[in-house]
């Protein structure tokens, strides 16, 4: 079962998804307030699941609605992935993979563990 670790940093607080085995495989941005972190898992939960997946390293990638999955390469060319909430905000990033279909299972790994994660305080 995954796991939702919230951490307090020097500016707020952040949260790191980690999958059953205790690999991190998505973080969030830094929260002013603990309750915002937690409004921000909450959405996490509840998009997870359900959404697709736009692969922007097509050639053409087609127009989706939010809320999604955007599959995409950085500037040194790491696949990443950001989950993208209805109002359009970025609630969770991937670190960088090497290869896209280890993206693309780190995708299907936070499908799987946020719907029904714990939370842990900080």
């Amino acid at each position: 079962m995954g796991r939702f670790l919230i951490r307090r940093v020097r500016s707020g607080y952040t949260f790191h998804l980690k999958a059953g085995n205790g690999a991190v495989i998505a973080t969030s941005e830094v929260y002013v307030t603990e309750s915002a972190c937690r409004k921000g898992i909450a959405s996490v939960m509840k998009n997870a699941a359900t959404t697709v997946v736009l692969d922007l390293t097509l050639p053409d990638p087609p127009r989706l609605p939010n809320p999604k999955f955007e599959l995409y390469t950085d500037k040194i060319g790491a696949f990443r992935f950001r989950l993208k909430a209805r109002n359009g905000e970025v609630i969770a990033v991937s670190e960088g993979y090497r290869t896209k279909q280890s993206c693309q299972i780190g995708i299907v790994s936070v499908q799987k563990n946020a719907p029904h994660a714990i939370i842990t305080d900080p």
